[in-house]
C-alpha cells in the first residue's frame, strides 16, 4: 500500500484488484509519486497557480473592459458591431492555441517542464501589457486592430504551452493521494485572476467618468501584467523540475520525437477533448462573457453586471478546495458526470431564472450555474494529467486541451453574442451550454477513474500503446484504461 493511502481510496481499490489480477511489476519501481515536503508543495502551487491567474487575469481585464477596447480600437459606430470585433480578436487568439500547445508541450516532454513553463509565463505577461500602450485608432488607424490582433496573437501561442505546462508539473508533485486537492489550487489561480482583473475593471468604471475610462483609465489593468509576470518568474525559477520527470531522464527515456509519440494516444486525447468542451463553454460562457450579458442583453447596471459575477467567484474560491479534496475521496467521475448532467438538465432553466428581471433570481440562476462549474474546475488538474504516461504527458495535454479551448472555449462569447443578435432569443447562453454537455457525455462516461493513481513508471520503449492498447507503468504492463470497456480503471502512466 502506498505511504500515507487509506484502505478504502480508489488507489487502495485498484492495489488490490491489481493484486489479484496476476500483474507482476519486474522493475518494482515503488507507485507512490515522491515524498514532497509540504514547504515546497506550496511553493509548487504558488508557482503552478501564478501562471494561471496572470492568464485569466488578462481575460478578465479583457472581457470586462471589452466595451473599452472596441472603442479604443476598432472605428465602428454601432456598439454591437464593436463588441463582435473586440471578442472576434479574443477569438482569434484562441486559434493559434493548438499551435502553441504542438510547440511547447512536446518540447516540455523532451527539455523539462521547468524551463518550458519559466518562457511561457514571460511572453504571456509581455504580451498582455503590450496592449496596455498600443495607439489607438485615432492615432495610427488601421496599424491600431491589426497590433492589437498581434499582441492577442502572442498571448494565445505562450498560454497554448502554460495550462498543460502547469496542470502537469503541479500533478507530478502533488501526493497520489491528495492530487485532486493541491490540484484544486491551479483553478484556484483561475478564479483569483479573473476576479483580481473584473475588480479592478469594475474599480475603473467607480472612479472614474465613462470618458476618463475610454481615454486611458481601461490600459492600467493592462499595464500591471508586467509586474505580475515578475513575481511568477521569481517564483518558477526558484524550483526544480519535477522528481517524475527527472526521474524519466535520468534513466534516458524522454521522448525524442516527442510529438510524433504523443498522437499515438490519440483515444485519451480525444477523451481530454470531450472533458474541455464541456469546461470551456462553461467557463469562457459563464465567467468571460457573463457580464456582457448582464449589462448588454438583461439591462442591468455597468456596477450590478460586474458585481454579481465577482462576489459568484469569490464563492467558487471558497468551495473548490474541498471539492477538489472530495473527488481524492469518492474519485473524479461521479464530481464530472454530476456537472455534465446537471448542465444538460438545467443550463437553460438557470438562464431563465437569471432573466426575470429580479436581482435575486438573476444571482440564483448564476451561481447555481457557477456551481456546476466549480465541479469541473475543482476535477481538472488532478484528472487530465493521469490519462497519459510521463514521457509525453505535458504534449498530449497541451495538444488535446488547446484544441478543444481553440474551438470550443475562446469562440463562445463570439458565437453566443452572435446567436442572440441573429434569433432574438436571450436563452441563448442556456442552449449553448446544455449542447456542449450532451456532446461531452459520452467521452466522460469513457472516462477511466484516475483518482489516487500514481503518475511515476518507465517508458516502454517500443512505444506500441496506440496500436496495442497497452503501455509500461513501472508495475508492468496493464490494459490501457481508455480502451475497451468504459468503466475499466486507469493504470496511472
Amino acid at each position: 500500500m502506498e505511504p500515507h493511502q487509506k484502505p478504502d481510496s480508489p488507489a487502495a481499490s485498484h492495489s488490490a484488484a491489481s493484486a489479484h489480477s496476476g500483474v507482476e511489476d519486474p522493475e518494482q519501481t515503488p507507485r507512490a509519486s515522491p515524498v514532497v515536503d509540504k514547504k515546497l508543495l506550496r511553493r509548487v502551487v504558488a508557482a503552478s497557480a501564478m501562471g494561471n491567474a496572470i492568464e485569466w487575469f488578462d481575460y478578465g481585464i479583457y472581457g470586462y473592459l471589452a466595451s473599452y477596447v472596441g472603442k479604443a480600437f476598432f472605428p465602428a459606430h454601432d456598439s454591437t458591431t464593436r463588441l463582435l470585433s473586440t471578442f472576434g480578436v479574443l477569438a482569434i487568439s484562441f486559434a493559434i492555441r493548438p499551435f502553441g500547445g504542438m510547440f511547447f508541450g512536446p518540447l516540455g516532454d523532451r527539455l523539462g517542464r521547468q524551463r518550458v513553463l519559466v518562457l511561457t509565463l514571460t511572453l504571456m505577461s509581455l504580451s498582455t501589457f503590450v496592449i496596455g500602450v498600443l495607439p489607438t485608432y485615432a492615432v495610427i488607424g488601421v496599424w491600431s486592430p491589426i497590433l492589437l490582433i498581434l499582441a492577442r496573437l502572442l498571448q494565445g501561442f505562450s498560454t497554448g504551452g502554460e495550462y498543460g505546462g502547469a496542470a502537469t508539473f503541479m500533478a507530478e508533485y502533488a501526493p497520489d493521494d491528495k492530487r485532486g486537492f493541491y490540484g484544486s489550487f491551479l483553478e484556484f489561480g483561475t478564479l483569483i485572476g479573473l476576479s483580481v482583473g473584473a475588480s479592478m475593471a469594475t474599480l475603473m468604471s467607480t472612479l472614474f467618468s465613462d470618458a476618463t475610462v475610454s481615454s486611458w483609465a481601461w490600459r492600467v489593468p493592462f499595464l500591471i501584467a508586467l509586474p505580475l509576470g515578475g513575481i511568477g518568474l521569481y517564483l518558477r525559477t526558484r524550483l526544480e523540475d519535477t522528481p517524475i520527470f527527472e526521474e524519466l531522464a535520468a534513466r534516458g527515456e524522454t521522448s525524442r520525437a516527442p510529438f510524433r509519440e504523443t498522437l499515438r494516444y490519440w483515444r485519451p486525447i480525444l477523451i481530454l477533448m470531450g472533458f474541455v468542451l464541456l469546461l470551456n463553454v462553461t467557463d469562457y460562457g459563464i465567467l468571460t462573457y457573463m457580464p456582457t450579458y448582464l449589462k448588454d442583453v438583461l439591462g442591468l447596471s455597468e456596477v450590478a453586471g460586474d458585481a454579481i459575477p465577482l462576489a459568484v467567484m469569490v464563492g467558487m474560491m471558497v468551495v473548490i478546495a474541498p471539492i477538489g479534496a472530495l473527488s481524492d475521496r469518492i474519485g473524479r467521475k461521479p464530481i464530472i458526470l454530476t456537472s455534465c448532467i446537471g448542465s444538460i438538465l438545467l443550463s437553460v432553466p438557470l438562464v431563465a431564472l437569471m432573466g426575470v428581471k429580479n436581482m435575486a433570481a438573476t444571482v440564483a440562476g448564476l451561481m447555481l450555474l457557477a456551481l456546476l462549474l466549480v465541479l469541473l474546475l475543482a476535477s481538472i488538474a488532478s484528472t487530465l494529467p493521469a490519462l497519459f504516461p510521463t514521457h509525453v504527458r505535458y504534449g498530449a495535454f497541451a495538444i488535446g486541451y488547446n484544441l478543444s479551448t481553440s474551438l470550443f472555449g475562446g469562440t463562445t462569447p463570439l458565437v453566443v453574442t452572435a446567436l442572440i443578435t441573429a434569433m432574438h432569443n436571450d436563452l441563448v447562453p442556456g442552449f449553448y451550454m446544455s449542447l456542449a454537455a450532451l456532446i461531452a457525455l459520452v467521452p466522460l462516461l469513457l472516462m477511466p477513474e484516475t483518482a489516487g493513481h500514481s503518475l511515476r513508471g518507465r517508458r516502454d520503449p517500443a512505444a506500441t500503446e496506440a496500436a496495442s492498447g497497452i503501455f509500461e507503468d513501472g508495475r508492468g504492463v496493464v490494459p490501457n484504461p481508455t480502451v475497451g470497456l468504459a468503466g475499466s480503471e486507469a493504470a496511472g502512466g
